[in-house]
Protein backbone atom coordinates (compact mmCIF):
# COMPACT_ATOMS: atom_id res chain seq x y z
CA UNK A 1 0.00 0.00 0.00
CA UNK A 2 1.15 3.50 -0.57
CA UNK A 3 2.31 5.73 2.28
CA UNK A 4 -0.84 8.33 2.49
CA UNK A 5 -4.49 7.44 1.78
CA UNK A 6 -5.59 9.83 -1.48
CA UNK A 7 -8.89 11.00 -2.42
CA UNK A 8 -8.89 10.40 -5.89
CA UNK A 9 -11.12 12.20 -8.31
CA UNK A 10 -13.58 9.31 -8.83
CA UNK A 11 -17.17 11.40 -9.98
CA UNK A 12 -18.33 8.80 -12.59
CA UNK A 13 -21.13 10.42 -14.93
CA UNK A 14 -24.10 8.35 -16.38
CA UNK A 15 -26.15 8.67 -19.14
CA UNK A 16 -29.12 10.37 -16.77
CA UNK A 17 -26.67 13.04 -15.83
CA UNK A 18 -26.97 16.87 -17.00
CA UNK A 19 -24.08 16.69 -20.04
CA UNK A 20 -23.01 20.20 -20.37
CA UNK A 21 -20.21 19.06 -22.77
CA UNK A 22 -19.41 16.42 -25.96
CA UNK A 23 -16.63 14.48 -26.03
CA UNK A 24 -14.45 15.00 -28.18
CA UNK A 25 -13.32 11.64 -28.31
CA UNK A 26 -13.91 8.23 -26.76
CA UNK A 27 -11.82 5.76 -25.74
CA UNK A 28 -13.58 1.96 -25.34
CA UNK A 29 -13.56 -1.38 -26.43
CA UNK A 30 -10.74 -2.35 -24.35
CA UNK A 31 -9.12 -3.20 -20.68
CA UNK A 32 -9.26 0.02 -19.22
CA UNK A 33 -6.76 -0.15 -15.28
CA UNK A 34 -7.77 3.59 -14.24
CA UNK A 35 -5.18 2.80 -11.21
CA UNK A 36 -8.43 4.24 -9.24
CA UNK A 37 -8.51 1.95 -6.12
CA UNK A 38 -11.80 2.90 -6.12
CA UNK A 39 -12.64 1.40 -9.73
CA UNK A 40 -9.64 -0.08 -10.73
CA UNK A 41 -11.29 -1.57 -14.26
CA UNK A 42 -13.95 0.93 -16.57
CA UNK A 43 -15.15 0.43 -19.98
CA UNK A 44 -15.25 3.65 -22.16
CA UNK A 45 -13.42 6.82 -20.88
CA UNK A 46 -14.50 10.68 -22.86
CA UNK A 47 -12.13 13.17 -23.07
CA UNK A 48 -12.55 16.92 -24.17
CA UNK A 49 -10.20 19.59 -24.09
CA UNK A 50 -7.31 17.87 -23.07
CA UNK A 51 -9.19 16.59 -20.02
CA UNK A 52 -10.85 13.37 -19.06
CA UNK A 53 -14.91 14.15 -18.74
CA UNK A 54 -15.91 10.76 -17.59
CA UNK A 55 -15.09 7.09 -16.52
CA UNK A 56 -17.66 4.22 -17.03
CA UNK A 57 -19.76 1.78 -18.55
CA UNK A 58 -20.21 2.35 -22.31
CA UNK A 59 -23.87 3.01 -21.40
CA UNK A 60 -22.93 5.72 -19.22
CA UNK A 61 -20.09 7.21 -21.45
CA UNK A 62 -22.04 7.15 -24.51
CA UNK A 63 -24.34 10.27 -22.66
CA UNK A 64 -20.98 12.13 -23.80
CA UNK A 65 -20.77 11.55 -27.33
CA UNK A 66 -22.36 13.74 -30.29
CA UNK A 67 -22.25 14.09 -33.95
CA UNK A 68 -18.23 15.59 -33.85
CA UNK A 69 -17.24 12.90 -31.58
CA UNK A 70 -14.49 10.67 -32.79
CA UNK A 71 -14.29 6.96 -31.58
CA UNK A 72 -11.61 4.81 -30.69
CA UNK A 73 -11.76 1.16 -30.27
CA UNK A 74 -9.17 -0.21 -28.44
CA UNK A 75 -9.57 -3.44 -30.52
CA UNK A 76 -9.12 -5.27 -27.07
CA UNK A 77 -5.90 -3.82 -25.95
CA UNK A 78 -4.88 -2.31 -22.78
CA UNK A 79 -5.21 1.17 -21.64
CA UNK A 80 -3.95 2.65 -18.91
CA UNK A 81 -2.90 5.90 -16.86
CA UNK A 82 0.38 7.00 -19.31
CA UNK A 83 3.74 6.46 -18.04
CA UNK A 84 5.36 9.05 -15.53
CA UNK A 85 9.60 8.71 -15.47
CA UNK A 86 10.70 10.20 -12.31
CA UNK A 87 14.15 10.47 -12.80
CA UNK A 88 15.52 10.98 -16.36
CA UNK A 89 18.21 13.03 -18.35
CA UNK A 90 15.92 13.66 -21.22
CA UNK A 91 17.77 16.35 -23.16
CA UNK A 92 21.29 14.43 -22.57
CA UNK A 93 19.56 11.20 -24.08
CA UNK A 94 18.09 13.33 -27.06
CA UNK A 95 21.79 13.81 -27.59
CA UNK A 96 23.22 10.12 -26.42
CA UNK A 97 20.71 9.00 -29.79
CA UNK A 98 23.55 10.68 -32.15
CA UNK A 99 26.53 10.27 -30.00
CA UNK A 100 28.99 7.24 -30.04
CA UNK A 101 27.51 3.96 -28.85
CA UNK A 102 29.40 2.14 -26.35
CA UNK A 103 26.72 0.42 -24.20
CA UNK A 104 26.78 -3.36 -25.69
CA UNK A 105 30.77 -3.33 -26.24
CA UNK A 106 31.50 -6.43 -25.21
CA UNK A 107 35.04 -6.21 -24.75
CA UNK A 108 37.49 -3.53 -24.67
CA UNK A 109 38.65 -3.81 -28.64
CA UNK A 110 35.11 -3.49 -29.38
CA UNK A 111 35.27 -0.02 -27.02
CA UNK A 112 38.35 1.08 -28.76
CA UNK A 113 37.28 0.39 -32.40
CA UNK A 114 34.40 2.14 -31.86
CA UNK A 115 35.59 5.37 -30.77
CA UNK A 116 37.76 5.03 -33.75
CA UNK A 117 35.22 4.65 -36.08
CA UNK A 118 33.72 8.01 -35.03
CA UNK A 119 36.68 10.08 -35.09
CA UNK A 120 37.81 9.01 -38.50
CA UNK A 121 34.09 10.24 -39.38
CA UNK A 122 34.30 13.78 -37.73
CA UNK A 123 38.74 14.31 -37.22
CA UNK A 124 39.32 16.78 -34.39
CA UNK A 125 35.73 17.39 -32.90
CA UNK A 126 35.27 16.35 -29.42
CA UNK A 127 33.66 12.54 -28.90
CA UNK A 128 31.59 12.34 -26.30
CA UNK A 129 28.54 9.90 -24.84
CA UNK A 130 29.35 6.78 -24.90
CA UNK A 131 27.74 4.72 -21.86
CA UNK A 132 30.00 2.14 -21.64
CA UNK A 133 30.18 -0.68 -19.30
CA UNK A 134 33.35 -2.36 -18.50
CA UNK A 135 31.76 -4.77 -16.72
CA UNK A 136 30.61 -6.56 -19.65
CA UNK A 137 34.27 -6.94 -20.60
CA UNK A 138 36.50 -10.15 -19.50
CA UNK A 139 38.52 -9.06 -16.49
CA UNK A 140 36.11 -6.39 -15.93
CA UNK A 141 39.10 -3.91 -16.24
CA UNK A 142 38.90 -0.11 -16.12
CA UNK A 143 39.93 1.47 -19.73
CA UNK A 144 42.97 3.49 -19.87
CA UNK A 145 44.12 6.40 -22.57
CA UNK A 146 46.37 4.00 -24.42
CA UNK A 147 44.23 1.75 -24.99
CA UNK A 148 42.32 4.47 -27.52
CA UNK A 149 45.00 7.02 -28.16
CA UNK A 150 46.18 5.54 -31.55
CA UNK A 151 42.43 5.22 -32.42
CA UNK A 152 42.21 9.08 -32.06
CA UNK A 153 45.16 10.99 -33.00
CA UNK A 154 44.84 14.72 -31.72
CA UNK A 155 40.97 13.86 -31.61
CA UNK A 156 39.88 14.72 -27.99
CA UNK A 157 37.97 12.02 -26.40
CA UNK A 158 36.17 12.09 -22.65
CA UNK A 159 33.40 9.35 -22.97
CA UNK A 160 31.64 8.26 -19.80
CA UNK A 161 30.60 5.06 -17.82
CA UNK A 162 26.98 4.35 -18.57
CA UNK A 163 26.30 5.55 -14.75
CA UNK A 164 27.35 8.92 -15.69
CA UNK A 165 29.85 8.66 -12.45
CA UNK A 166 33.35 8.33 -14.52
CA UNK A 167 34.54 8.90 -17.77
CA UNK A 168 37.89 7.86 -19.78
CA UNK A 169 39.50 11.11 -21.48
CA UNK A 170 42.15 10.25 -24.45
CA UNK A 171 45.89 11.68 -24.15
CA UNK A 172 44.52 14.89 -26.50
CA UNK A 173 41.54 15.77 -24.51
CA UNK A 174 43.70 14.96 -20.79
CA UNK A 175 46.47 17.73 -22.73
CA UNK A 176 43.75 20.06 -23.71
CA UNK A 177 42.17 20.15 -19.93
CA UNK A 178 45.91 20.77 -18.44
CA UNK A 179 45.72 17.49 -16.10
CA UNK A 180 48.58 16.17 -15.30
CA UNK A 181 50.57 13.81 -12.80
CA UNK A 182 51.02 17.23 -10.41
CA UNK A 183 47.03 18.09 -10.77
CA UNK A 184 44.94 17.54 -7.39
CA UNK A 185 42.01 15.35 -6.92
CA UNK A 186 39.41 17.80 -6.57
CA UNK A 187 37.04 17.62 -3.43
CA UNK A 188 34.33 15.50 -4.27
CA UNK A 189 36.36 13.62 -7.48
CA UNK A 190 39.30 11.07 -7.85
CA UNK A 191 41.93 11.40 -10.99
CA UNK A 192 42.93 7.42 -11.12
CA UNK A 193 46.62 7.30 -11.85
CA UNK A 194 49.48 4.79 -13.14
CA UNK A 195 50.93 3.02 -9.80
CA UNK A 196 54.17 3.31 -10.96
CA UNK A 197 54.76 6.72 -12.96
CA UNK A 198 51.73 8.75 -11.07
CA UNK A 199 50.19 9.56 -14.18
CA UNK A 200 46.69 9.93 -15.69
CA UNK A 201 45.27 6.54 -16.91
CA UNK A 202 42.02 8.54 -18.31
CA UNK A 203 39.78 7.32 -15.79
CA UNK A 204 38.26 10.76 -13.38
CA UNK A 205 35.79 9.92 -11.14
CA UNK A 206 32.52 12.33 -10.06
CA UNK A 207 33.99 16.01 -9.19
CA UNK A 208 37.14 14.99 -11.39
CA UNK A 209 35.07 14.62 -14.36
CA UNK A 210 34.59 18.50 -14.15
CA UNK A 211 37.88 19.41 -15.15
CA UNK A 212 37.22 17.65 -18.63
CA UNK A 213 33.60 19.19 -18.85
CA UNK A 214 34.61 22.47 -19.05
CA UNK A 215 36.70 22.28 -22.08
CA UNK A 216 34.21 20.78 -23.94
CA UNK A 217 32.18 23.19 -26.31
CA UNK A 218 28.83 23.30 -25.03
CA UNK A 219 25.88 22.94 -27.72
CA UNK A 220 24.25 25.54 -29.40
CA UNK A 221 20.26 26.56 -28.62
CA UNK A 222 19.18 24.52 -32.02
CA UNK A 223 21.32 21.38 -31.17
CA UNK A 224 19.49 21.13 -27.79
CA UNK A 225 16.01 21.44 -29.45
CA UNK A 226 16.91 18.99 -31.67
CA UNK A 227 18.12 16.97 -28.97
CA UNK A 228 15.02 17.45 -27.29
CA UNK A 229 12.52 16.31 -29.75
CA UNK A 230 14.82 13.50 -30.82
CA UNK A 231 14.22 12.30 -26.82
CA UNK A 232 10.23 13.42 -27.18
CA UNK A 233 9.97 10.89 -30.49
CA UNK A 234 11.14 8.00 -27.87
CA UNK A 235 8.87 8.92 -24.96
CA UNK A 236 6.24 8.78 -27.13
CA UNK A 237 7.33 5.46 -28.39
CA UNK A 238 7.58 3.79 -25.03
CA UNK A 239 4.00 5.18 -23.89
CA UNK A 240 6.02 8.32 -21.58
CA UNK A 241 3.65 11.28 -21.22
CA UNK A 242 5.29 12.73 -18.32
CA UNK A 243 9.21 13.36 -17.35
CA UNK A 244 10.48 14.51 -13.93
CA UNK A 245 13.85 15.93 -15.75
CA UNK A 246 17.08 16.42 -14.61
CA UNK A 247 17.06 19.95 -15.66
CA UNK A 248 19.50 22.66 -17.04
CA UNK A 249 18.53 26.16 -16.99
CA UNK A 250 19.23 25.58 -21.25
CA UNK A 251 17.08 22.75 -21.71
CA UNK A 252 14.49 24.91 -19.58
CA UNK A 253 14.28 27.25 -22.35
CA UNK A 254 14.61 24.82 -25.15
CA UNK A 255 11.23 22.91 -23.43
CA UNK A 256 9.20 26.43 -23.27
CA UNK A 257 10.44 27.19 -27.18
CA UNK A 258 8.29 23.53 -27.95
CA UNK A 259 5.90 24.23 -25.69
CA UNK A 260 5.16 27.42 -27.64
CA UNK A 261 5.52 25.47 -30.69
CA UNK A 262 3.18 23.19 -30.12
CA UNK A 263 6.19 20.19 -29.82
CA UNK A 264 6.18 19.49 -26.44
CA UNK A 265 4.13 15.96 -26.13
CA UNK A 266 5.17 14.87 -22.60
CA UNK A 267 4.58 16.75 -19.86
CA UNK A 268 8.14 18.50 -17.69
CA UNK A 269 8.74 18.66 -14.13
CA UNK A 270 11.85 20.19 -13.86
CA UNK A 271 14.45 19.59 -11.31
CA UNK A 272 17.27 22.14 -11.35
CA UNK A 273 20.44 22.08 -9.50
CA UNK A 274 20.62 22.85 -5.77
CA UNK A 275 23.11 25.76 -6.57
CA UNK A 276 20.25 27.84 -8.47
CA UNK A 277 17.79 27.85 -5.23
CA UNK A 278 17.94 31.68 -4.98
CA UNK A 279 17.37 32.48 -8.19
CA UNK A 280 14.17 30.43 -8.26
CA UNK A 281 13.18 32.13 -4.29
CA UNK A 282 13.91 35.23 -5.53
CA UNK A 283 11.70 34.87 -8.17
CA UNK A 284 8.53 33.34 -6.01
CA UNK A 285 9.34 30.19 -7.57
CA UNK A 286 7.81 27.10 -5.07
CA UNK A 287 7.22 23.74 -5.79
CA UNK A 288 5.00 23.10 -8.57
CA UNK A 289 5.04 26.46 -9.98
CA UNK A 290 4.14 26.80 -14.30
CA UNK A 291 1.35 25.29 -16.01
CA UNK A 292 0.00 22.05 -17.52
CA UNK A 293 3.21 21.61 -19.58
CA UNK A 294 6.00 22.48 -17.41
CA UNK A 295 6.66 23.48 -13.64
CA UNK A 296 9.42 23.83 -11.59
CA UNK A 297 9.98 24.18 -7.90
CA UNK A 298 12.21 21.50 -7.04
CA UNK A 299 16.39 20.83 -6.86
CA UNK A 300 18.86 18.12 -7.60
CA UNK A 301 21.62 17.74 -5.48
CA UNK A 302 24.23 14.85 -4.59
CA UNK A 303 25.41 12.99 -1.73
CA UNK A 304 27.65 10.75 -3.54
CA UNK A 305 28.84 8.54 -6.69
CA UNK A 306 27.40 5.59 -7.71
CA UNK A 307 28.59 1.59 -7.00
CA UNK A 308 30.22 0.69 -10.72
CA UNK A 309 32.32 3.85 -9.93
CA UNK A 310 33.44 2.75 -6.17
CA UNK A 311 32.19 6.05 -5.35
CA UNK A 312 29.09 5.34 -3.85
CA UNK A 313 29.37 5.97 0.20
CA UNK A 314 29.13 3.71 2.30
CA UNK A 315 29.59 2.50 6.33
CA UNK A 316 32.05 -0.58 5.18
CA UNK A 317 34.66 -0.04 2.74
CA UNK A 318 34.60 -1.98 -0.48
CA UNK A 319 34.68 -5.65 -0.48
CA UNK A 320 36.18 -5.49 -4.12
CA UNK A 321 38.76 -2.18 -2.91
CA UNK A 322 38.84 -2.01 0.84
CA UNK A 323 41.19 1.06 0.28
CA UNK A 324 37.95 3.21 0.41
CA UNK A 325 34.29 3.30 1.58
CA UNK A 326 33.67 6.03 -1.39
CA UNK A 327 33.51 9.17 -2.08
CA UNK A 328 30.53 11.95 -0.54
CA UNK A 329 30.06 14.55 -3.23
CA UNK A 330 31.81 18.31 -2.82
CA UNK A 331 28.92 20.20 -1.29
CA UNK A 332 28.53 17.50 1.82
CA UNK A 333 32.12 17.96 2.32
CA UNK A 334 32.16 21.71 2.04
CA UNK A 335 28.66 21.89 3.94
CA UNK A 336 27.37 23.67 0.85
CA UNK A 337 24.29 20.95 0.47
CA UNK A 338 23.34 20.90 3.91
CA UNK A 339 23.04 25.52 3.95
CA UNK A 340 21.64 25.24 0.36
CA UNK A 341 19.09 22.65 1.53
CA UNK A 342 17.80 24.32 4.42
CA UNK A 343 17.61 27.70 2.63
CA UNK A 344 15.82 26.00 -0.57
CA UNK A 345 13.36 24.05 1.89
CA UNK A 346 12.71 27.43 3.78
CA UNK A 347 11.44 28.75 0.36
CA UNK A 348 8.62 25.70 -0.26
CA UNK A 349 11.21 24.41 -2.70
CA UNK A 350 11.51 20.51 -3.36
CA UNK A 351 14.32 19.17 -2.06
CA UNK A 352 15.55 15.60 -4.54
CA UNK A 353 18.64 14.26 -3.37
CA UNK A 354 20.81 11.22 -4.96
CA UNK A 355 22.14 8.61 -2.58
CA UNK A 356 23.30 5.93 -3.48
CA UNK A 357 25.71 3.95 -0.57
CA UNK A 358 24.02 3.51 2.44
CA UNK A 359 25.91 6.27 4.50
CA UNK A 360 24.60 8.71 2.03
CA UNK A 361 21.42 7.41 2.29
CA UNK A 362 21.84 7.81 6.27
CA UNK A 363 22.90 11.31 5.93
CA UNK A 364 20.33 12.57 3.30
CA UNK A 365 18.37 11.35 6.04
CA UNK A 366 19.70 13.07 8.97
CA UNK A 367 19.78 16.36 6.86
CA UNK A 368 15.67 16.06 6.16
CA UNK A 369 15.15 15.53 9.88
CA UNK A 370 17.07 18.20 10.62
CA UNK A 371 15.29 20.48 8.20
CA UNK A 372 11.90 19.47 9.49
CA UNK A 373 13.11 20.47 13.25
CA UNK A 374 14.32 23.46 11.88
CA UNK A 375 11.97 25.17 9.23
CA UNK A 376 8.39 25.71 8.98
CA UNK A 377 6.27 23.06 8.48
CA UNK A 378 4.59 22.37 4.81
CA UNK A 379 3.77 19.30 2.54
CA UNK A 380 7.97 19.04 1.43
CA UNK A 381 7.65 15.47 -0.23
CA UNK A 382 11.24 14.96 0.08
CA UNK A 383 12.51 12.54 -2.28
CA UNK A 384 16.02 10.20 -2.17
CA UNK A 385 16.58 10.05 -5.89
CA UNK A 386 18.35 6.18 -6.53
CA UNK A 387 17.74 5.20 -2.52
CA UNK A 388 20.07 2.04 -3.79
CA UNK A 389 21.74 0.66 -0.44
CA UNK A 390 19.85 1.14 2.52
CA UNK A 391 20.30 0.31 5.66
CA UNK A 392 18.24 -1.69 7.51
CA UNK A 393 17.57 0.61 10.48
CA UNK A 394 16.47 3.65 7.69
CA UNK A 395 13.59 1.80 5.93
CA UNK A 396 11.61 2.96 8.82
CA UNK A 397 13.00 6.20 8.97
CA UNK A 398 12.11 7.03 5.40
CA UNK A 399 8.40 6.31 5.85
CA UNK A 400 8.23 8.29 9.68
CA UNK A 401 10.09 11.59 7.53
CA UNK A 402 7.47 11.45 4.62
CA UNK A 403 10.64 10.60 1.95
CA UNK A 404 9.75 9.65 -1.06
CA UNK A 405 12.24 6.07 -2.79
CA UNK A 406 12.55 7.81 -5.79
CA UNK A 407 13.74 4.04 -7.74
CA UNK A 408 15.01 2.80 -11.01
CA UNK A 409 14.45 -0.33 -11.10
CA UNK A 410 16.52 -1.46 -14.43
CA UNK A 411 18.99 -0.53 -12.57
CA UNK A 412 18.47 -4.20 -10.16
CA UNK A 413 18.40 -6.12 -13.52
CA UNK A 414 21.82 -4.47 -14.59
CA UNK A 415 24.29 -3.93 -11.36
CA UNK A 416 22.75 -7.45 -9.92
CA UNK A 417 25.50 -8.52 -12.20
CA UNK A 418 28.56 -7.74 -10.42
CA UNK A 419 27.35 -5.93 -7.11
CA UNK A 420 28.13 -8.66 -4.69
CA UNK A 421 31.30 -8.68 -6.02
CA UNK A 422 31.74 -4.64 -5.08
CA UNK A 423 30.17 -4.80 -1.51
CA UNK A 424 29.56 -8.55 -0.92
CA UNK A 425 25.97 -10.78 -0.36
CA UNK A 426 24.74 -9.30 3.14
CA UNK A 427 24.93 -5.30 2.02
CA UNK A 428 23.18 -6.21 -1.12
CA UNK A 429 20.11 -8.28 0.68
CA UNK A 430 18.99 -4.36 1.42
CA UNK A 431 19.61 -3.62 -2.30
CA UNK A 432 16.67 -2.42 -4.79
CA UNK A 433 14.77 -3.64 -1.46
CA UNK A 434 11.35 -2.75 -3.56
CA UNK A 435 9.14 -5.06 -1.19
CA UNK A 436 10.52 -3.57 1.85
CA UNK A 437 9.96 -0.05 1.29
CA UNK A 438 6.49 -0.79 0.04
CA UNK A 439 6.00 -2.82 3.12
CA UNK A 440 7.25 0.28 5.56
CA UNK A 441 4.48 2.29 3.68
CA UNK A 442 6.89 4.44 1.91
CA UNK A 443 6.16 5.88 -1.15
CA UNK A 444 7.77 4.38 -4.37
CA UNK A 445 7.97 6.02 -7.61
CA UNK A 446 9.72 4.26 -11.05
CA UNK A 447 11.85 5.96 -13.39
CA UNK A 448 14.60 4.91 -15.90
CA UNK A 449 17.32 7.33 -15.04
CA UNK A 450 17.69 7.37 -19.00
CA UNK A 451 20.47 7.31 -20.17
CA UNK A 452 21.79 5.51 -17.50
CA UNK A 453 19.32 2.55 -18.21
CA UNK A 454 16.84 2.33 -21.37
CA UNK A 455 13.82 4.84 -21.29
CA UNK A 456 11.41 1.80 -21.42
CA UNK A 457 9.11 1.69 -19.11
CA UNK A 458 8.38 -2.28 -19.50
CA UNK A 459 11.82 -3.04 -19.08
CA UNK A 460 11.61 -1.35 -15.50
CA UNK A 461 8.12 -3.12 -15.08
CA UNK A 462 9.95 -6.39 -15.61
CA UNK A 463 13.18 -6.14 -13.52
CA UNK A 464 10.90 -5.33 -10.18
CA UNK A 465 8.56 -7.93 -10.77
CA UNK A 466 10.79 -10.81 -11.77
CA UNK A 467 14.27 -9.44 -10.24
CA UNK A 468 16.02 -11.76 -13.18
CA UNK A 469 19.67 -10.26 -14.28
CA UNK A 470 20.21 -9.04 -17.67
CA UNK A 471 22.99 -11.72 -17.81
CA UNK A 472 20.69 -14.73 -17.20
CA UNK A 473 22.33 -16.17 -14.24
CA UNK A 474 19.23 -14.82 -11.62
CA UNK A 475 16.21 -16.73 -13.49
CA UNK A 476 14.55 -16.96 -10.09
CA UNK A 477 15.27 -13.44 -8.78
CA UNK A 478 18.02 -11.74 -7.85
CA UNK A 479 17.20 -11.53 -4.15
CA UNK A 480 13.71 -12.59 -4.54
CA UNK A 481 12.29 -11.46 -1.65
CA UNK A 482 12.17 -7.97 -3.32
CA UNK A 483 9.87 -8.69 -5.70
CA UNK A 484 6.94 -6.38 -6.10
CA UNK A 485 3.58 -7.44 -7.91
CA UNK A 486 2.66 -6.07 -11.59
CA UNK A 487 -0.07 -3.83 -10.01
CA UNK A 488 2.22 -2.36 -7.85
CA UNK A 489 4.99 -1.52 -9.87
CA UNK A 490 2.12 0.23 -12.82
CA UNK A 491 1.28 2.33 -9.48
CA UNK A 492 5.10 3.33 -9.43
CA UNK A 493 4.89 4.32 -13.11
CA UNK A 494 2.03 6.15 -12.23
CA UNK A 495 -0.09 7.67 -9.34
CA UNK A 496 3.42 7.42 -6.92
CA UNK A 497 5.37 9.67 -9.24
CA UNK A 498 2.65 12.11 -10.01
CA UNK A 499 2.66 12.59 -5.95
CA UNK A 500 5.92 12.60 -6.12
CA UNK A 501 5.60 15.89 -8.09
CA UNK A 502 2.36 17.03 -6.09
CA UNK A 503 0.18 16.20 -8.96
CA UNK A 504 -1.91 13.55 -7.84
CA UNK A 505 -4.96 15.45 -8.71
CA UNK A 506 -4.06 16.07 -11.70
CA UNK A 507 -2.73 12.77 -13.27
CA UNK A 508 -1.50 9.22 -12.36
CA UNK A 509 -4.95 7.83 -12.35
CA UNK A 510 -7.91 7.85 -15.21
CA UNK A 511 -10.31 9.78 -13.51
CA UNK A 512 -12.73 13.05 -14.06
CA UNK A 513 -10.60 15.86 -14.38
CA UNK A 514 -7.40 15.06 -14.97
CA UNK A 515 -5.55 15.40 -18.00
CA UNK A 516 -6.54 12.54 -20.30
CA UNK A 517 -3.24 11.06 -20.63
CA UNK A 518 -3.05 7.21 -21.88
CA UNK A 519 -0.89 5.02 -22.30
CA UNK A 520 -2.49 2.04 -24.73
CA UNK A 521 -0.50 -1.95 -24.59
CA UNK A 522 -0.41 -4.22 -26.59
CA UNK A 523 -1.91 -6.62 -23.59
CA UNK A 524 -2.89 -6.30 -20.19
CA UNK A 525 0.52 -6.68 -18.11
CA UNK A 526 -1.82 -7.79 -15.02
CA UNK A 527 -2.67 -11.16 -16.75
CA UNK A 528 0.60 -12.53 -18.63
CA UNK A 529 3.15 -14.56 -17.04
CA UNK A 530 6.11 -12.33 -15.31
CA UNK A 531 8.20 -13.90 -17.81
CA UNK A 532 6.22 -12.27 -20.82
CA UNK A 533 6.11 -8.80 -19.68
CA UNK A 534 9.03 -7.89 -21.98
CA UNK A 535 7.21 -8.89 -25.23
CA UNK A 536 4.16 -6.29 -24.34
CA UNK A 537 4.63 -3.33 -26.11
CA UNK A 538 3.25 0.71 -26.80
CA UNK A 539 0.44 0.28 -29.30
CA UNK A 540 -0.58 4.02 -28.72
CA UNK A 541 0.46 7.11 -26.86
CA UNK A 542 -2.03 9.80 -25.80
CA UNK A 543 -1.32 13.06 -24.36
CA UNK A 544 -3.72 15.95 -23.93
CA UNK A 545 -6.39 13.80 -25.48
CA UNK A 546 -4.52 13.67 -28.55
CA UNK A 547 -3.01 10.32 -30.06
CA UNK A 548 1.05 11.24 -30.99
CA UNK A 549 1.80 7.84 -30.87
CA UNK A 550 0.64 4.82 -33.09
CA UNK A 551 1.96 1.64 -33.88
Amino acid sequence: MMARSLTPLTLLFCAAAAVSQEASVIFSGGTIWTGDTLRPQVEAVAVAEGKILAVGTIDEIAAWGGPSTRMVDLQGRFMMPGFIDDHVHFVAGGFQLQNVDLRDAATEEEFARRIGDRARLEPGRWITGGDWDHDRWPGGTLPTRALVDSFTGETPVFVSRYDGHMGLANSAALQLSGITAATPDPPGGSIVRDPLTGEATGILKDEAMMLIWRHIPDPTHQERLEAARRALAEARRHGITSIQDISSWDDLVAYQELKERGELTARVYCRLPIARWKELADQHIRAGTGDEWITLGSLKAFADGSLGSSTALFFEPYDSDPRTRGLPSDLVIDGRLRAWARAADSCGLQLSIHAIGDSANRLVLDLFEEITELNPRWDRRFRIEHAQHIHPEDFARFAELGVIASAQPYHAADDGRWAEGRIGTERCRTTYAFRTFLDHDVWLAFGSDWTVAPLDPLLGIHAAVTRQTIDGRNPRGWFPEQKITVGEALRAYTLANAYAAFEEEKKGTIAAGKFADFTVLSESPLEVEPSALTRIGVVMTVVDGKIVYQQ
